[in-house]
């Protein structure tokens, strides 16, 4: 990657990174069985060497040790994370909400067409007793 964050051709997805316990970055290239280690301070320096010990997979991050976050920046990104999935939760709230209203009116308007129905159907049966009963005396 370039200093402006844009890939280079042929730039490497690091699949894992983390400090070794002297306190640099090391970056594990998959395939390459090497690890990348970063130096901090003011100028940085850059070491690639065989990996001492087993490193864990399945982190997959697109970074260079130049893209590296401080701790504050960390914060800011997982509070504008927290942010955007409450705002998220928010609107699906709010969905779920106005669809709820929805169904409710259905249920509501369909009650009223039963009950149209249930007194048509009790009126009907009125009327065919009246008749059964006028024909049997």
């Amino acid at each position: 990657m370039t200093n402006s964050g844009t890939p280079q051709p042929g730039a490497t997805i690091v699949q894992y990174a983390g400090q070794s316990p002297d306190g640099t970055q090391q970056f594990f290239v998959p395939g390459s069985q090497v690890v990348v280690q970063a130096a901090t301070g003011d100028m940085p320096a850059y070491q690639i060497r065989t990996p001492t010990t087993a490193l864990p997979q399945g982190v997959v991050m697109a970074a260079s040790p130049g893209t590296l976050h401080s701790p504050q920046q960390l914060a800011e990104e997982a509070t504008r994370k927290r942010e955007l999935r409450l705002l998220k939760n928010r609107e699906a709230a709010k969905e779920c909400r106005r669809r709820k209203k929805e169904y409710i009116k259905c249920l509501e308007s369909r009650v009223a067409v039963l009950e149209v129905q249930n007194k048509k159907l009790i009126e009907e049966l009125e009327t065919l007793k009246d008749i059964c009963s006028s024909k049997t005396d």
